[in-house]
């Protein structure tokens, strides 16, 4: 780890600790301002479609001007989202609100290439234990989310308006860290004739079977991830519990997420990475297991907390196996069409969170999640066999 990495993994942290307040708050404000109640997460939605409209943006930014510029900006319309979102608040206007979590998606897509950085800036060897620390750089976002929200959201009359301006200083913050990261300038790929290598068309990089499973992997990892998450806070205020509770629930959840950070980038050094990403198949099952067993803290905290273990493992896999599926000068349009994937789903799983905890129930929330988790591991049975069979025979 060398100074750019830690600098990274902390504002990584601070994206987090953006996301998860976004996530502990978003749904209860959207359900008191909100016309009806199954719209209560259309806030959560917004951010994630903001995020997916995003994308091509981003990579289009991150191309023209390198890496740093492209993350200050989003930073800055961080600052600038988190901004309006306060304004909507105390407007008590819920259509304001919904185009303010837009707006915040460019700031989400930026956050989502911290994680490509980090391979860019380790040594070759290094790659997988870069992407999976900076990811525990996430910690940050587990503690300071929850206790953020917690604190401010009665520094004024409108419930939450102040943890929405806390965010601004933590985008604040955010772009002085990444002031003081030295990325390398990118040099031109020559290809055998000396010429600027253009790289592969996308749809050829998305019909190798690794390509295809690291999306699955990355984006039904995280829309069930995104599913339950979102649901939680709706449905623990539907059983009796106070925001404090669903805070501490979250706070683990986020635990879960980020500190396998410390150790997964090992384990897919030591075993590889499709037994790890089939760990957090089994994980995602745990959770919904425990989940159905009740509604009392201990089972929204553990089946939280597996769900999390399980997405670190997905996500941290996903990631490592798409960085062997593309070459360097292709790595703008592959990371772009991953992100777009992930946001893609986030979005419908945020709109059917809301609709399903509020119509459906928790109960039947958790067992739709076993269609998607079932999709993933399939996804990963098959790459196995893939590769099985195209590995030369032992000697």
């Amino acid at each position: 780890m060398n100074k750019n990495l830690w600098l990274l993994a902390l504002c990584q942290g601070l994206f987090l600790t953006n996301n998860v307040v976004f996530i502990a708050i978003n749904g209860l404000v959207g359900l008191q301002l909100a016309p009806f109640g199954w719209m209560a997460t259309l806030p959560v939605m917004g951010y994630v479609v903001g995020g997916a409209l995003a994308t091509p943006l981003v990579a289009r930014s991150q191309s023209l001007w390198g890496r740093k510029v492209s993350f200050q900006i989003g930073l800055a319309v961080g600052a600038a989202s988190a901004a309006l979102c306060a304004w909507a608040a105390f407007q008590g206007n819920f259509w304001l609100l919904c185009a303010a979590t837009v707006v915040a998606g460019y700031y989400s897509a930026n956050g989502g290439l911290y994680r490509f950085a980090a391979a860019e800036l380790s040594a070759p060897d290094y790659r997988e234990k870069a992407v999976s620390l900076v990811l525990a750089g996430g910690l940050l976002g587990a503690i300071a989310g929850p206790n953020l929200a917690s604190a401010t959201r009665t520094l004024f009359p409108v419930p939450f308006a102040g943890a929405y301006i806390a965010l601004i200083g933590v985008a604040l913050l955010g772009m002085v860290c990444m002031a003081a990261i030295r990325f390398e300038a990118e040099r031109p790929v020559l290809n055998a004739a000396g010429e600027v290598a253009r790289g592969r068309p996308l749809g050829e990089l998305m019909r190798q079977p690794a390509f295809i499973v690291a999306i699955m992997g990355a984006a039904l990892g995280y829309g069930v991830m995104n599913l339950l998450m979102a649901a939680t806070p709706l449905a623990m205020q539907v059983c009796g519990f106070d925001f404090d509770a669903s805070a501490l629930v979250l706070e683990w959840h986020v635990i879960g997420m980020f500190a396998p950070g410390f150790f997964t980038g090992h384990l897919i050094k030591r075993v590889g990475v499709l037994p790890v990403m089939g760990a957090g198949v089994v994980l995602n099952l745990a959770c919904v297991a425990v989940a159905l067993m009740g509604v009392e803290l201990h089972h929204f905290g553990v089946a939280l907390f597996l769900l999390g273990v399980g997405w670190n493992f997905l996500f941290t896999g996903s990631t490592t196996l798409a960085i062997t599926a593309y070459r360097p000068e292709e790595k703008d349009r592959a990371q772009a069409a991953i992100n777009f994937c992930v946001y893609a789903t986030l979005a419908l799983s945020a709109f059917s969170s809301g609709v399903l905890v509020t119509t459906q129930g928790w109960t039947l929330l958790n067992a739709g999640s076993l269609m998607p988790i079932a999709v993933t591991g399939a996804a990963l049975a098959w790459l196995g066999l893939q590769r099985r069979r195209s590995a030369p025979p032992a000697v």
